[in-house]
């Protein structure tokens, strides 16, 4: 057999060894579009009863958005900002404004220069046990207000969530 070929053969064992025999698909639980707009219309109810206009996003296991709602009369900014919670709360799966900390703690850290990143509280993660599948993220009520209400929508489906 020629050196070439040789050396594709090994290459092609190699890599067959390296394969894990185990290898299987994953099974993941996601939200679903209805426990999406429920976090979503508690979280904008709980801060429209306080008199606060708000936005909420509610993100999936990869970021994605599911639900995003721009509340009547919020400011240009929320829409943006409330996915920006959402998201940070994912990626780190963290409350979004316990980024904050970190940044503080580890100025160096390059989680400030990500796109969509912030440390404004208000982004709260979904969890499943202990698994982030999504997260939640109210914008536009005064500072320390947002998250309660995300809290509000996380609460209504908690039981769904055991």
């Amino acid at each position: 057999m020629p050196l070439p070929f040789r050396s594709l053969a090994l290459i092609l064992l190699a890599c067959a060894l390296a394969t894990p025999a185990s290898a299987e698909l994953l099974t993941q639980k996601s939200l679903s579009a209805g426990m999406a707009l429920t976090i979503a219309q508690t979280a904008m109810e709980a801060c429209t009863k306080q008199g606060f206009r708000v936005s909420v996003t509610v993100v999936g296991r990869n970021g994605e958005v599911l639900v995003q709602v721009r509340g009547d009369n919020t400011d240009p900014h929320s829409m943006e900002n409330s996915f920006r919670k959402a998201y940070t709360s994912r990626t780190y799966r963290i409350p979004s404004g316990d980024l904050e900390k970190r940044v503080k703690d580890n100025p160096q850290t390059g989680a400030v220069f990500l796109s969509n990143i912030t440390t404004g509280r208000g982004g709260l993660p979904i969890k499943l046990g202990e698994q982030v599948i999504g997260a939640v993220g109210v914008s536009g009520a005064p500072s320390g207000n947002d998250e309660p209400c995300a809290k509000a929508g996380l609460d209504k489906i908690a039981d769904e969530l055991k």
